[in-house]
Parts: C-alpha cells; sequence; structure tokens
C-alpha cells in the first residue's frame, strides 16, 4: 500500500468548520489521504462555546489544538494572538509533517496558519479566495492569503477572475462553489417540533435569525450600526422570535456582546446563542422569516433555503448577492423598512450563485492532486 498524503485542515471558528464539515468527512474517509485537523482560535474558548467539543462528537480526530486567542479583542491583543498563532502552528507543522495544507477564508487565525505553511515550504490550498468585503480588514487577509497559496478553490467564477487578476497561475484557479452548501444535500434537517425541542423554545408566529460581526475597518461604527439594529428589532411585535448568535473574535467584538446581552435581558422574544451548532443553525434558517444582520451566511446559505437577508452594512459589501439579499444601511429607519420589504418577498425562484452542494468531492479532488504532484513551491506572476 502507498503512503497516504497528509492533509492538514486548520479550522478556528464555528462558521468556518461548519463550511468545511463535508471536506472533513470526504477527507476522513479517503484510504489515500489521511486528515490532520488543527483546531485553534474560538473552538478552544469557552467564551465563544468551546466548539472543540462539537467538533469531538463529530467524531473528528484532532492532530494538534494551538492555544493562540487572548481575553483581548483591541486591536493589541488580537495582534498579539496572531502572534501567538504563527509560532503554535510552525509546532503543528513541525509535528505533523503535513503535504498540504488547507484552509479557509480570511480570519486572523487562518493568516497565522498560511504564514507558517509559507515559510515551512508546505503547499497551501486556499478555499474561498477572491471574494470582496469592503467593511472588514478580512479583505486584506484574504488577499494575502491568496498570494501565499498554490491552490485556489474559489466560490465563483468572479472570484476566479480575480484571483487570476492578482496574478495567480490560471491552472492553479478552480471554481469549486461554496462546501457550506453541501449540507443541503448531505444533512437531514430537523423538523419544527425537532427544532424546538433542541433550541428548547418554540418558534414564534414571525422569526427572524440574526448575527452582527464586528466592522474591523470601523471599530466604533460597529457599537454604533449594532445599536441602530438592536433599536428597529426592539419594535417588533411581540410574537416575532428575535433567535440571535453572538458576534465572533474580531476586534471589537466582546463589546458587540456585551451589548447583546444586556439588550436582550428580559425580553421574552430574543433568545441569544454563543454557538447553535451546524445542524440547529442551518435547521433555525431554514424556517425563519428573515436572516439579518452582516454575517457571510445571510449571503452563501440563506439563498439555497429561499430566505430573504437583510445585509447591514460595508463588512459584505462586494460580495456576490443573489436577488434574495436587500442591502441595507445600518440606521433603524432603513433597517425596519427592509424588514417590511423582506416580509413581502418570493425568493422561491432565487438562484444561489455558490454552487450547487456538490463541492466538497471536488475540493478533495483537487487537493489529493497538490499532495501527489508535489508542485514547485516558486510562484510566477501570470500577467492577464
Amino acid at each position: 500500500m502507498t503512503d497516504r498524503k497528509k492533509i492538514a485542515v486548520v479550522t478556528g471558528s464555528r462558521a468556518e468548520y461548519g463550511i468545511m464539515y463535508w471536506v472533513l468527512r470526504d477527507l476522513r474517509a479517503s484510504h489515500d489521504l489521511e486528515l490532520q485537523l488543527i483546531v485553534t482560535g474560538m473552538h478552544l474558548s469557552p467564551e465563544f462555546g468551546m466548539t472543540v467539543r462539537q467538533i469531538e462528537q463529530d467524531g473528528f480526530p484532532i492532530a494538534r489544538r494551538v492555544e493562540m486567542l487572548l481575553s483581548s479583542d483591541t486591536p493589541g491583543g488580537v495582534t498579539k494572538s496572531l502572534g501567538l498563532g504563527l509560532i503554535g502552528m510552525s509546532d503543528a507543522i513541525e509535528a505533523c509533517r503535513p503535504d498540504v495544507m488547507l484552509v479557509l477564508g480570511d480570519r486572523f487565525e487562518i493568516l497565522a496558519a498560511a504564514q507558517a505553511a509559507l515559510l515551512h515550504n508546505v503547499p497551501l490550498a486556499h478555499i474561498a479566495g477572491g471574494d470582496t468585503t469592503e467593511g472588514a480588514f478580512d479583505e486584506s487577509i484574504r488577499h494575502a492569503i491568496t498570494k501565499m497559496a498554490h491552490l485556489h478553490l474559489v466560490t465563483n467564477e468572479l472570484s476566479a477572475r480575480r484571483v487570476r487578476q492578482m496574478g495567480e497561475d490560471p491552472a492553479a484557479v478552480q471554481v469549486v462553489g461554496n462546501p457550506g452548501l453541501d449540507h443541503l444535500l448531505r444533512l437531514p434537517l430537523l423538523d419544527r417540533s425537532a427544532l424546538e425541542a433542541a433550541l428548547a423554545a418554540p418558534l414564534g408566529r414571525r422569526n427572524l435569525l440574526v448575527t452582527f460581526h464586528p466592522v474591523t475597518l470601523e471599530p466604533e461604527e460597529g457599537v454604533r450600526q449594532q445599536a441602530e439594529l438592536l433599536a428597529a428589532l426592539a419594535v417588533l411585535p411581540r410574537d416575532t422570535v428575535v433567535w440571535c448568535t453572538r458576534p465572533n473574535a474580531d476586534t471589537g467584538g466582546r463589546s458587540l456582546a456585551q451589548a447583546l446581552d444586556q439588550w436582550a435581558e428580559g425580553r421574552a422574544n430574543v433568545r441569544v446563542f454563543s454557538s447553535l451548532g451546524q445542524l440547529r443553525y442551518l435547521s433555525l434558517m431554514e424556517k425563519v422569516d428573515a436572516v439579518v444582520g452582516n454575517s457571510s451566511s445571510g449571503l452563501y446559505e440563506a439563498p439555497s433555503f429561499k430566505v430573504p437577508t437583510v445585509n447591514i452594512g460595508d463588512r459584505q459589501r462586494g460580495r456576490t448577492a443573489p436577488a434574495s439579499v436587500i442591502q441595507c444601511e445600518p440606521e433603524r429607519g432603513a433597517i425596519g423598512a427592509a424588514l417590511e420589504q423582506a416580509w413581502g418577498m418570493d425568493c422561491s425562484a432565487v438562484v444561489n450563485p455558490y454552487g450547487d452542494g456538490r463541492s466538497a468531492p471536488r475540493i478533495v479532488a483537487a487537493v489529493r492532486a497538490l499532495a501527489v504532484a508535489k508542485p514547485s513551491l516558486k510562484k510566477v506572476f501570470h500577467l492577464v
């Protein structure tokens, strides 16, 4: 039997793990590939729900745990977390000796992994490069990872064009779709009664799924924008249940979480969760009347459920958005008007531009080919 190629996959957040779930499943099931799962960031933090437990419950062996998240979301604290992450990722690579490292997206934990792979001469495969998000420093991180990567597994053709425009080898760019959509074909979702039992609360006459993350390029704006969102939600009828997930660990995230918890206290129609997990989250998304906030899931997954999205502010601005997405200024009046529009939308004909729910097999095949090929790590700038 030939040696199995070792594929190190890095996950640092609940959202990214959910998107990568079926990729991880298919890697684990492969006879010729060895999954080396490196868990870091929010997964290891009680403050963010210790979601590493969900990974363990799902049966994935964890090759390394990289502690890096300080209990500070100031620019200095996040920068120091990034530094700790770089040290930890270097140690993980030395211990695991992967043939390929696979990462997704644009968070600072993933930047640390990409930097370590670059310096250790490990080929890097990157999912979801080429997107644009104007309101967050994720934009710069994502493009930086693109320049360090040797295989670009993009979610749509427009993103592929951007990656090629950055001088990357067109032969190394593959449109695979968003692997988060594979849940729609492969994950049996909970029906209403099972979901209510899992949530320990009943759904309302109307329901909203709300997530608001920091606006990292304008930290103070994030506080103001969330306050405008909460003001718009506060005047909704009491039979509208607002299901909230707390913000991530980006700069300013803790102040947003604290303000959300204070606002929710005493409101009988508001439910706040550190993490819903993929099954509850998607089952709830399928049944709500709208997705609200500035999370990428409102653009990635919600269109496949034919559910409208009220996308607030600039955090996701620039990302390809289907017709089910209402772009909204971060002002309470505009948010209220957008919600009224969402109540009456018919999204039954919406087509999701991010794929067909069969991305994971494409990604695994491409990563396998990269591992077998043992490519030169020298990169040439390709003019287009």
